[in-house]
Parts: C-alpha cells; sequence; structure tokens
C-alpha cells in the first residue's frame, strides 16, 4: 500500500513540476516606478485574478500550455491586454507599463476580493484630494474625525466608529510598518504622534475599520490606519508656504541617485526635509515649530532581493493657551481666544531607523523581515483644573519620558494550489520592546517643578504571531481566515516607592473571519468578524491584577461594495462592536479609572461619483449609537462620543487645474452619561486651488471658509477659577481655527 501511495506521490510531483507559470511587473509608462495594487485577470484560466504588491509584482501558478489573455486595470492608468503563448514546463516572466490618465470610475473592477473596498476609496481619494497636512492624512480615513487642542505640537484627538479614541487609544497607526502608537505613554495610552512624516513622502495611505486583519495587533479595536512612504523620488521639490498668523513652511525634498533611463536604475535614494513655525490665533502666542528630516533608500540587490532602509528625525516645541471654560467666555473674563494659564504646551522629538529586507524564496514565497529602531522624548505641560486642588499655585502638571523602542516583523506570503482551488497564505511573527527609564508627572507651577506625582520605569515586551490564509473558492466568492496570538509582559518600578513596584505577564488569542461573494459584476458582499484588543497601560497591568490587561474588543460588519450607472463607487457597511471593560491610568492625574463595557452599533456610508470627466463628488456618512452596557438607560451616553459625522466634497481635475471644495460636519454628542453636558457640533468649509505652469505649482488653501466659531476640541471638566469657593463641572474647549488663507509656491526639477 505504501509503495503505490509512494507511486502516486511521484506522478504528481511529476505534474506539478511540469505545470507553467505567469509572473510580472506593473509599471507606470513616465516614470517607471510599480503599480501597487493593480487588477490582473488572466482570462482563459477560469479568470484567474490577482492584485499587484508593493513592489508592482503579480504571478498566476500551475498553468497548462495555452493562449492565455491579461487583462490589467489600475485606477488612474488604461487598462491594458496582453495575449501570452505559454508552453509546457515554462515559466513567462514580463514587464507591462501603464500609461497615467485621468481617474475613471468606470474603470472600477468588482470582484470577490478584500482589495476592493477600502483599496478601491483611498486610490480615488488619494489621487483627486490635496494633502498639505499631517491632518490631511488622517482626514483621508472616511469618518475620522480628529481635534487639536494643546498648541498643535501634541497628537490630535481622534474619532472614529462611535469611539472618542483620545490620542489612538483603539486606532493602530504604521508609518512603513512601524508602530506609531505609544504604549504606555506619559499622556494616555497608545499616543500616535504623525508630526514626525512629513505629508509629500507619502506614497499611499491604507486603512481598515474593524479589527479583522490578523497582521494588525495592538490598538486595532475600531480601525486602522497604514501609511507608506515613497520609494522612489521622480522630480526634485522645492517648497514654500506662507499664511495667516505668522506662518510659514518650507520643504526640500532631493533625489540622491538619479537616472537618465530609470528603466535601468537599480538603487534609489532621497532626502525630505521640513521646517514650520506658526505663531497661531491665539491672544498668547504659540509659537510652535517643528523641523522634520527623512531620507531612504530602495534597492534591487539580486532579482529576487529588494532592501529598503529609511532613517528620520523630528523635533518640535510649541506653547499653548490650554482649554478653557464656558464660564470665562460668558462672563467676559477672557476671549474665546484667550487663556487661563498662558505657561501651557510642550516640546517633543523622535527619531526612527527602518530597515526592511524582501526576497522571493520562490516555493517558499515572498518572505519581509523588518527591524525598527525609534528614540522618542515627550514634554507636556497642563493645566485643566486651574486652581481646584491647588488654590495658591495652581494645578499645573508636567507629563514626561524618554524613551527606547526595539522592534522586528517577519512574514512568509504564498500561493499554492490545493484542490484545484489557489490558497493565499500569510504567516508572520514579531516583537516590540519598549524601555522608559524616566516616565513620570509632577506638580509645576509655570513649568517650574514643586513636587513628583508618580515617577518610575517602564519594560514593556510583546510577543506575537499570526496566520492568514484566503481559499478563492471560485471567481465570485472568497474565504479568509486569520488567528492571532500576543503575548504581553508588563515592568512597573517606582522610583519614589519601592513598594510601588510589580510586574505582569498576560496573552491573547484573536480570530478573524472574512467572506467576499461578488454577487453581480457591478455588486460585492461581504461579512467579517473578529476579536481584537488594546493593550492597557503597565501602570494599570501590573496592579489591577483581577482584571484583563488586555481588554478584548468582538466586531462585525456586513457591507457591500457597489458600482452604480457606471460612475458611482459605493461602499456601506453595518457593524456592531463589543468592548470589554478595563481600567485606564489617567496620565493627567496619576490614577486608575475604571470605565465600564461598551457596545456600539453603526452604519458607514461612502459614496464616490464622476459627475464628469473632470468632475467628481464625495461623500460620507457615519453613523452610531454608543452606550454603556450596564448603567440604566438614560444614564449610559459614553462621554464625547461622536454619533453623526459626515465628509464630503467636490473636486476638479483638468489640465494644469486641480480645485477642491470640502465640508466636514461633527454632530453634538453627549459629554457626560446623562447628557446633562453636551458638546456641540459643527460644520466647517475648506478649499485648495492648484495650478501648475511649467515647472512651477502655485496653491492656495482656505480653511474655515465661512468663518464659523466653532469648539475643536470639548471636555466635562471640573475646575475651580481664580476666586470661585467650589468647583463647577462643564464644558472646556479649544476653539477651532478662524478663517485661515495660506498660499504655496513649488519648484519641480
Amino acid at each position: 500500500m505504501k509503495i503505490y501511495l509512494f507511486v502516486l506521490l511521484l506522478l504528481f510531483c511529476q505534474v506539478l513540476f511540469a505545470q507553467s507559470s505567469i509572473q510580472g511587473k506593473i509599471v507606470a509608462t513616465q516614470t517607471h516606478i510599480p503599480i501597487q495594487n493593480a487588477y490582473v485577470q488572466l482570462v482563459n484560466a477560469d479568470n484567474q485574478i490577482t492584485y499587484t504588491d508593493i513592489e508592482g509584482r503579480f504571478e498566476f501558478k500551475s498553468l497548462s500550455a495555452g493562449t492565455y489573455y491579461l487583462l490589467v486595470h489600475s485606477l488612474g492608468f488604461e487598462s491594458i491586454t496582453d495575449t501570452i503563448e505559454l508552453h509546457e514546463a515554462h515559466k513567462y516572466d514580463c514587464i507591462l507599463s501603464l500609461q497615467e490618465t485621468a481617474v475613471e470610475i468606470p474603470a472600477i473592477v468588482i470582484a470577490a476580493r478584500s482589495e476592493v473596498a477600502f483599496t478601491t476609496i483611498n486610490s480615488i481619494d488619494f489621487k483627486l484630494r490635496p494633502v498639505n497636512t499631517t491632518q490631511d492624512l488622517l482626514r483621508m480615513v472616511p469618518g475620522l474625525f480628529i481635534a487639536q487642542h494643546a498648541g498643535g505640537g501634541k497628537a490630535e484627538q481622534l474619532f472614529l466608529r462611535g469611539f472618542d479614541v483620545d490620542h489612538g487609544t483603539d486606532v493602530a497607526v504604521s508609518v512603513d510598518d512601524m508602530p506609531v502608537n505609544m504604549v504606555s505613554h506619559a499622556h494616555g495610552q497608545g499616543y500616535a504622534d504623525l508630526h514626525f512624516v512629513i505629508p509629500e513622502t507619502i506614497d499611499q495611505i491604507k486603512f481598515q475599520k474593524g479589527c479583522y486583519n490578523a497582521a494588525v495587533g495592538n490598538f486595532n479595536t475600531a480601525g486602522a490606519v497604514q501609511l507608506q512612504t515613497k520609494n522612489f523620488l521622480t522630480e526634485n521639490k522645492v517648497k514654500l508656504e506662507l499664511g495667516r498668523f505668522n506662518t510659514y513652511r518650507g520643504l526640500v525634498m532631493l533625489n540622491l541617485l538619479p537616472h537618465k533611463d530609470t528603466t535601468e536604475a537599480k538603487h534609489s535614494a532621497y532626502i525630505a526635509s521640513e521646517a514650520f513655525y506658526t505663531k497661531g490665533f491665539f491672544e498668547q502666542p504659540q509659537h510652535f515649530n517643528r523641523f522634520n528630516v527623512f531620507g531612504k533608500y530602495h534597492g534591487i540587490l539580486s532579482r529576487n532581493t529588494y532592501l529598503t532602509a529609511s532613517i528620520s528625525t523630528f523635533s518640535s516645541r510649541w506653547d499653548a493657551s490650554g482649554q478653557i471654560p464656558d464660564r470665562a467666555v460668558d462672563n467676559g473674563s477672557i476671549t474665546r481666544f484667550g487663556s487661563i494659564d498662558p505657561s501651557e504646551g510642550g516640546n517633543t522629538s523622535r527619531s526612527n531607523l527602518i530597515v526592511k529586507l524582501t526576497t522571493d524564496a520562490g516555493k517558499l514565497g515572498t518572505i519581509t523581515n523588518q527591524l525598527f529602531l525609534c528614540q522618542y522624548n515627550f514634554d507636556l505641560f497642563s493645566n485643566f483644573t486651574f486652581y481646584k486642588d491647588d488654590n495658591t499655585r495652581g494645578d499645573e502638571i508636567h507629563q514626561y519620558e524618554k524613551r527606547m523602542v526595539l522592534g522586528f516583523n517577519s512574514s512568509a506570503a504564498n500561493d499554492y494550489i490545493l484542490f484545484a482551488k489557489t490558497v493565499k497564505t500569510n504567516i508572520g511573527m514579531g516583537y516590540r520592546g519598549d524601555h522608559m527609564n524616566n516616565i513620570g508627572l509632577a506638580h509645576v507651577e509655570k513649568r517650574t517643578f514643586l513636587n513628583d506625582v508618580k515617577k518610575g520605569s517602564i519594560e514593556e515586551h510583546n510577543l506575537n504571531g499570526f496566520a492568514d490564509a484566503s481559499l478563492l473558492l471560485s471567481t465570485r466568492i472568497t474565504l479568509n481566515a486569520g488567528m492571532r496570538y500576543d503575548y504581553f509582559f508588563f515592568l512597573y518600578k517606582s522610583m519614589l516607592n519601592d513598594t510601588a513596584s510589580a510586574n505582569r505577564g498576560q496573552g491573547i488569542l484573536s480570530p478573524k473571519i472574512n467572506i467576499y461573494y461578488k454577487l453581480t459584476p457591478t455588486i460585492q458582499l461581504y461579512t467579517s468578524g473578529g476579536y481584537g484588543f488594546h493593550s492597557n497601560d503597565a501602570r494599570v497591568s501590573v496592579y489591577k491584577t483581577n482584571q484583563s490587561s488586555l481588554p478584548r474588543a468582538k466586531s462585525v460588519d456586513l457591507g457591500t461594495n457597489i458600482k452604480a450607472a457606471n460612475k458611482l463607487f459605493m461602499n456601506i457597511a453595518l457593524w456592531y462592536m463589543y468592548l470589554q471593560s478595563e481600567y485606564v491610568y489617567v496620565g493627567d492625574d496619576g490614577l486608575l479609572e475604571p470605565s465600564g463595557s461598551t457596545s456600539r452599533i453603526g452604519i458607514d456610508m461612502s459614496f464616490r461619483y464622476q459627475v464628469l470627466q473632470w468632475l467628481y463628488a464625495d461623500i460620507d456618512i457615519n453613523l452610531a449609537k454608543p452606550r454603556y452596557i450596564n448603567l440604566p438607560e438614560g444614564r449610559n451616553y459614553v462621554p464625547l462620543a461622536p454619533t453623526i459625522t459626515s465628509t464630503g466634497g467636490l473636486a476638479v481635475k483638468h489640465h494644469n487645474w486641480s480645485t477642491s471644495l470640502r465640508y466636514r460636519y461633527l454632530g453634538e454628542r453627549a459629554a457626560s452619561e446623562d447628557y446633562s453636558i453636551v458638546a456641540s457640533g459643527y460644520f466647517i468649509m475648506d478649499a485648495v486651488v492648484n495650478y501648475q505652469w511649467k515647472n512651477f505649482l502655485f496653491g492656495i488653501t482656505a480653511e474655515n471658509l465661512l468663518n464659523q466659531k466653532w469648539k475643536e476640541a470639548q471636555f466635562a471638566t471640573e475646575s475651580q477659577l481664580k476666586g470661585e469657593t467650589i468647583p463647577v463641572t462643564e464644558i472646556h474647549f479649544t476653539p477651532g481655527t478662524p478663517f485661515y488663507l495660506k498660499g504655496s509656491v513649488t519648484f519641480l526639477f
């Protein structure tokens, strides 16, 4: 019997190795830069489809000899076809180039694949919307709102899917697969400061809503945002900007390895540098300044091996007027641009090193190994309660930390043929270690030290592994399943109290499943379900051992992608999420604060419409109902969680002109559990006009066109002003930007 099995195995191997394959690379005609996520279809092989990777590569395996027709589509490029004569045991290799053209929604292809939904929206938005600031990068995500409330230098407050994400607790943010969120941060868990990113270096923004991707771990509950920087620089750039409120910005981007014939270029390197300053629109000058440097190398070491390395550094300093109480503005003691404590502000810096090696290992698949290193400093001076705790010197605090982060990611992606069906797999593992030798909270007066509240050191380590597999059952249905395991070790040592030191370890398993079904050539249905989590602060985890250090999220989506009338693309998703109870470390007072379990249900709707050849419209509407589960009806609102948000606008791409007119709307929401305190909503309009003349690009940006008086950040805070005898709880806010105008000129060479 064993002999028969052995003979059958030999015959199977002979058939397998006798089969042929088609592989290739898709590049842009003008620049020869690889095109990621291009749709590639093989007509004579059960209409097999695939999408190109970050290097523009694709492959079809286990093919019989014959004639094949290759169809290639990519949004913003002309579609092409290619005829291939494939022989027995033949590996056909090709490079195909696509001519850049206008964005054409009719070119969108509906398939039973995950790339259809958010990848399509990403491509449309990124090609049509101008990106000039780090805030613009985050606003690319449909339904994601931001608020800045500390002088411009602090990480933005985020809102997504009924979550007040604070500064990143429930949205995983990464740049070139390096995590941005800071665990056990001095100010707040998951703190995600993107100001070290130069916007013009970003090549692609990917986002996912929910917790359905096994490759993404900590903080991926409401969603994830993944930024990819450019591997190639097609032209040098010098840019100058001048705006209201004494705002200045300069940018230089230089190609360090120019080639006359880019088809022969095996190595690419460029450097970008940015300097920014603004006095700000507050009565107390912000003096916000930021300096960034970024350099990147991308090289082909051999036919199958790519090396990418980048290094960056960033520093920033600012003053802030802080959050002011309604009553101080109402009684006329200050204006809405005034300040109670003008000594707020801070400074921060971050330096990063990322090295990634990608190898096509044949039958072992594509193997990627990445190492990242980060050095980070943070100082923040804030005063939220004014004179509530110290009637004489005030309640100003200093949050500070110095941190080193070391991480490693490794993955292997491959395609297999199983029972005549294609199986795509991605298996990986990773490590992240955060080392904070000096992290704490101090009571200060006008930035002068008074006494320590918390002071210590933290070690936090995360080991993880994941496996993800997609079974392409047919051209109409794909089943994806994944599993992820994370193990955390927390160690906290107090420098103020020897007995206040402890450690703890905990692991968590996160299964995921996604099903994509192509109902018709213009309609895709999908359902997703999975578990996610975000880690608690180490100072919570080591003390509250009866509570999970890794609060779990459970989420499910039911959605559809539709291409209607050949000009309209729609994504509609009904979703639900449950978040386990947790304890939160509140960095503003050094206390452990309980937060109950919550549920959220909502619907996300995105529409992209090509009105004319050169005119595009878009609208996103996001509805959510966030509630605490164990609180009585009417007293179970989740403070500051958004219930309705919407963005939209018109974009023009015509010859040398590009114009954008956009709005953003955030509805009013509860600021307290019983809705007795309300955070007001706002409606803001912005506009951008760009015109290119020869090697010059001229731009004008206008924010808050209607000059609305709006509150950007709002909190229900208990505070006490000078002269008051008892504290008062009410809305404290940071005013939004008044009408703002900025001009720019860019020289391309």
